[in-house]
């Protein structure tokens, strides 16, 4: 790998660099929300990636159309991943920190895992099982349930770990049902349908928001709407096509190498911008996470092939 990184170094900056967006947009959406309501946020961030991906999708759509019995599951598949996911994670990000939210969703790969042996019945090895027991232990540390026991609870803070983790949980359930939508249309054409069910889902709820609270919109300044912009163009857009730009010349069990990358990102933007601080329980849960991963997706080349674009 070393000496390909040297020969074509391109298509490893491109991970890299998707990654990297992907680690800021935790500590960009804690900001963005400060001005934004919630769903609101959502609304807008999905529609504008929406019109930009439009085109795309479109052409997709005429070289293999999209048929009327898988409407249904496309759907839910978009329910899961965005407005489940995307209502989780924005309502927990503003409870916990950017740093536990950020290396909690690397509990993604290890949850795939988990759901495609139960589910889809998919080879799981010993040493995947131990990977995952080690990863679940070390998201229980960060989320703050040894503390819990003893009486030693933040409440506000407990509550966006989990929420968190149901974000992760929505994703992945809906992941694992889009694998055989996979062999039938693009990871674009999916993408891009479920943008469109979440601007349809976030559009009453944003509209709520308005009438309750209409001055929301004088608040909004320049930090925000660049915020803003962030998520939509660089989070949802510009970094899924770098990470497919990527991965269509490294090998999925490369490009996930890289994911790391996005809790480290997150970490560091979040000490400087937003002053948070590291704890020992967070080590100590970092540590088995990582190790988590490492273990629970080894030897697993189709759940890589199948989780190739799991951010947005």
């Amino acid at each position: 790998m070393t000496s390909a990184v040297f020969k074509k170094p391109w298509p490893y900056l491109a991970l890299i660099l998707a990654h990297m967006i992907w680690g800021g947009n935790f500590v960009i959406a804690k900001i963005t929300l400060q001005e934004f309501p919630t769903y609101t946020l959502a609304f807008l961030r999905f529609t504008l990636a929406s019109l930009f991906l439009a085109p795309f999708f479109l052409a997709e759509t005429k070289k293999i159309k999209i048929n009327k019995k898988d409407i249904p599951k496309l759907t839910l598949i978009g329910v899961l991943i965005i407005t489940l996911n995307i209502t989780f994670f924005l309502t927990g990000i503003q409870k916990t920190t950017a740093i536990n939210a950020s290396t909690l969703t690397l509990i993604i790969p290890m949850l795939s895992v988990l759901l495609g042996w139960w589910f889809l019945k998919e080879k799981v090895y010993l040493i995947n099982l131990a990977g995952i027991f080690a990863g679940l232990m070390g998201a229980l540390i960060i989320v703050g349930v040894p503390r819990a026991l003893f009486g030693q609870v933040n409440t506000q803070s407990l509550t966006g770990n989990l929420l968190i983790i149901l974000a992760s949980t929505s994703w992945v359930v809906g992941a694992v049902i889009s694998r055989p939508m996979l062999k039938i249309y693009s990871s674009l054409t999916v993408v891009a349908f479920a943008f469109l069910v979440g601007v349809i889902t976030f559009f009453p709820l944003a509209g709520f928001e308005y009438i309750e609270n209409p001055n929301w919109v004088n608040r909004i300044s320049l930090l925000g709407l660049l915020g803003l912009l962030y998520m939509t163009m660089l989070s949802s857009v510009s970094a899924y096509f770098l990470f497919e730009w990527g991965l269509a010349r490294t090998s999925v069990m490369t490009a996930d190498l890289f994911q790391y990358i996005e809790p480290f990102v997150a970490t560091v933007l979040a000490i400087f911008i937003l002053s948070e601080k590291l704890s020992v329980d967070f080590a100590i849960g970092a540590l088995l996470i990582a190790a988590g991963v490492f273990l629970g997706t080894f030897a697993k080349e189709a759940h890589h092939r199948h989780q190739k674009a799991h951010r947005i």
